[in-house]
């Protein structure tokens, strides 16, 4: 123990101020790193109650960035969900990959821009969905016999 006090007095005192204060700086450098990697997420939310073959209005998803695709069906007796994850190729339509409503659950994907193309299924039993509206927008589509109530959640 004495021989480490001794070492600890060899040292001058700047000595020991420049390592603190260059212990200070790798810090405030890691610290200053860290903070910047973090970002908050954008989000759209449409809830919408459609009449039997109805569709919503359009929807115009970001261009050109990985935009999550969240929707529901939140009538007694249909509800589901599903998403997809999308690319929006402004003039050019989409793509996308993701998973339909539970009941007959299976991956979806594909690349359209014609109108009435399916995207994704939202009710358990898969009259509902999520479609291509143009090249630039989608929309949901209610295929059931009565009114169905939807919500759709776009993150990006």
């Amino acid at each position: 123990m004495k021989a480490i006090t001794m070492r600890i007095q060899k040292f001058s005192r700047p000595g020991v101020i420049l390592m603190a204060t260059v212990v200070a700086i790798i810090t405030s450098v890691v610290v200053a790193n860290a903070t910047q990697t973090f970002a908050t997420p954008n989000a759209a939310y449409f809830a919408y109650s459609l009449a039997a073959g109805a569709n919503s209005t359009a929807i115009t998803p970001i261009a050109s960035k990985s935009v999550l695709v969240m929707g529901c069906c939140t009538t007694t007796g249909d509800t589901a969900v599903g998403q997809v994850s999308l690319l929006h190729r402004p003039s050019a339509g989409f793509n996308w990959v993701g998973l339909e409503s539970y009941g007959a659950a299976a991956i979806t994907s594909g690349s359209f821009s014609i109108a009435g193309a399916h995207i994704v299924y939202i009710d358990v039993n898969h009259l509902v969905d999520i479609q291509v509206a143009s090249a630039d927008t989608i929309r949901v589509h209610n295929g059931a016999a009565a009114t169905r109530a939807v919500n759709v959640t776009l993150i990006w």
